[in-house]
């Protein structure tokens, strides 16, 4: 089933993890921080973080693409692109295990945002909903969504959902101050009668959830 209404143009976002080798992770992040501008001569990057807690070697990014032809012609740019290839793809691909991406757009309530300052960290939390796409579970969602923004405790950043890979999936990433601030407005929002009222209605159509803590890397735009 389709996912439902996303924005009028034809961007899209592409994100994608790999799983890194754990004696490999260390290199791996100084070779990026490195090498990396090799790659955002070709298209806008989005973020590049690092796992830190709920799931271990992990690096997500996120890239902008104007429509699927922009993202082809960049493609077959980095596929003929030397140095990129040679400095950077070459050498770290024995240290990768694994490699995953989906195409996701922005949801139409949503504008991709900035945090107020450099420094933080970001919560990337998945949500699995059930079949039926925003048609059955929007209002819902993006409800359970606002009554935490609403909190004052934490900072959206961008709610996608996926039009390849797993549909019917949302992801939705958040920034605080630090993991101890994220503690304690998830605390104070658990006490909230507002969020606790929009998340019992969201969840009826939750199939599974989960969540990392994501550390920037110097690279990224978003820091």
């Amino acid at each position: 089933l389709a996912t439902g209404p996303r924005q009028n143009n034809g961007i899209f976002y592409e994100i994608r993890t790999y799983d890194i080798k754990p004696a490999k992770m260390k290199e791996f992040l100084e070779l990026a921080n490195k090498h990396f501008h090799l790659r955002t001569a070709h298209s806008e990057l989005v973020g590049f973080w690092y796992t830190d807690l709920g799931a271990l070697n992990k690096v997500f990014h996120i890239w902008k693409y104007d429509n699927f032809a922009h993202r082809t012609a960049v493609r077959h740019a980095l596929a003929n692109d030397k140095d990129w290839q040679g400095k950077f793809i070459s050498v770290v691909l024995p240290m990768i295990e694994k490699q995953h991406n989906e195409v996701a757009y922005l949801v139409p309530w949503c504008q991709l945002g900035k945090p107020p300052k450099e420094g933080g960290v970001y919560e990337w939390v998945t949500f699995q909903m059930k079949p039926g796409g925003p048609a059955l579970w929007g209002e819902a969602f993006q409800a359970a969504v606002n009554a935490h923004i609403n909190t004052g405790y934490t900072r959206l950043i961008g709610v996608f959902h996926t039009e390849y890979g797993l549909l019917n999936r949302v992801h939705v990433l958040w920034w605080n101050e630090s993991p101890d601030q994220r503690a304690a407005g998830r605390h104070n929002a658990h006490e909230d009668a507002r969020v606790v009222a929009a998340v019992r209605d969201s969840v009826r159509f939750l199939e599974s959830q989960q969540n990392v803590l994501l550390i920037p890397m110097q690279c990224s735009p978003l820091k």
